[in-house]
């Protein structure tokens, strides 16, 4: 069996990527002999859906698959096979990262089918980890003024439709900063981020690993 897990942060060992390996580790308690991959989409050059339609063309070599030959592309195609995706991003602007974004929309259009039963011929119903670490608090991700919950509920209902309803977990008040002294952000207490990330970055390190048990468990029934 092999797992993946999308890191969409153009860092490899902050806030998202060490949810990430939590939730691997989580999988691996339960899976031991599993394979496990990283991909940094940082690390790989490629695009968003270019709106071909090659994977819409009525007996085209590649329908229901992405054409692009990029350096996503073999991924992609390991990535409909595995047994289990977890997806992780920052929040930037109250969304997701653009790697992210292009790498969702090369991975899920080509499976949704233009016919009158919106029919979806994703090959595999695996189960799908959703990790979403943010810098503002949970109170201002609730605060319907700025829709972050409606937007992460979109990409939940079209996760769902695709594979399976995705396991989320939402990482707030991130620490963003080595040395806030560093860096203008006059607009945040550096002692109170600090004091929130020991007490809560550690449960947050939990969950995702529990999140993983949770995925691996679902891949073996």
């Amino acid at each position: 069996m092999k797992f993946f897990a999308i890191n969409g942060s153009p860092r490899k060992d902050a806030n998202t990527a060490q949810v990430l390996n939590k939730a691997l580790e989580g999988v691996k308690s339960v899976i031991s002999d599993c394979e496990v991959e990283v991909i940094n989409l940082y690390e790989l050059n490629f695009t968003g859906c270019k709106s071909c339609f090659a994977c819409k063309k009525i007996g085209g070599a590649h329908y229901g698959m992405c054409p692009l030959n990029d350096e996503l592309n073999p991924k992609l195609k390991e990535l409909v096979q595995c047994d289990g995706i977890i997806l992780g991003s920052p929040i930037y602007f109250g969304d997701l990262t653009g790697e992210m974004r292009s790498f969702l929309e090369r991975l899920m259009f080509p499976h949704l089918v233009y016919d009158t039963d919106s029919t979806v011929i994703s090959p595999k119903k695996m189960p799908i980890g959703l990790f979403l670490t943010m810098n503002v608090t949970e109170e201002i991700a609730d605060d319907k003024n700025f829709d972050y919950k409606y937007i992460f509920s979109k990409l939940e209902s079209i996760l769902e439709r695709i594979f399976k309803k995705p396991y989320t977990k939402y990482v707030y008040n991130t620490y963003q900063f080595s040395d806030y002294s560093k860096y203008e952000s006059s607009a945040f207490d550096e002692n109170e981020k600090a004091k929130y990330k020991e007490e809560q970055f550690p449960k947050d390190l939990e969950d995702s690993f529990n999140i993983g048990v949770k995925i691996a468990n679902d891949a073996m029934k």
